[in-house]
């Protein structure tokens, strides 16, 4: 079985939600977060946790983005018992298992999110349209063919005389002139 995880390619969550999840946590969509809420009035880093974020169980803080990953039954029992314990907790739910019911359906619905292969991304988008909330799913995958170029790439090579270089770059001296006297080769 398949389940999803958040993951964290760049810092942006830790500024864009009011609370990022943490790389690795186990996620559900966590739409029925905004089922009491008016979505038009959701502003700021709250309207941006409606738009596009995965909910992650463990901290109840939101992930951009979820790798789809291989999980086993006893996975799959740790994340609807402590999402159930989220619920009873922070969400009002009356009791646990009227709220293990409830985890169990959100997990149910990740299941489904996870038709892809392993490791391939998927991100969210959120509107209300005719009094209710839609979700629409997009999955990211690497690009085919060659990988891009990275901005710095350190060569070893093999037989080269460690004392000839054809360019030599003095960084240091580089950041005591002023910008205006630096070069761009």
């Amino acid at each position: 079985m398949k389940l999803l995880r958040t993951i964290r390619l760049d810092p942006s969550d830790t500024f864009v939600f009011e609370k990022a999840a943490e790389p690795g946590e186990w996620a559900v969509s966590g739409a029925f977060v905004f089922w009491d809420t008016d979505a038009a009035a959701l502003q700021g880093k709250a309207r941006s946790a409606f738009r596009g974020g995965f909910l992650g169980v463990e901290s109840l803080g939101w992930s951009t983005l979820v790798q789809i990953v291989e999980a086993d039954a006893a996975d799959r029992a740790r994340v609807v018992d402590l999402l159930a314990e989220k619920l009873v907790a922070h969400f009002g739910a009356p009791d646990i298992n009227t709220a293990r019911l409830a985890a169990d359906e959100e997990v149910n619905f990740a299941e489904q999110l996870c038709t892809e292969p392993k490791d391939i991304l998927v991100g969210v988008h959120r509107s209300f349209e005719d009094g209710a909330v839609r979700e629409t799913f997009r999955t990211l995958r690497p690009r085919e063919g060659a990988k891009p170029n990275r901005v710095f790439e350190f060569l070893e090579v093999d037989g080269a005389d460690d004392d000839q270089s054809a360019d030599q770059v003095d960084l240091l001296a580089m950041a005591d002139r002023p910008l205006a006297d630096r070069e761009r080769k």
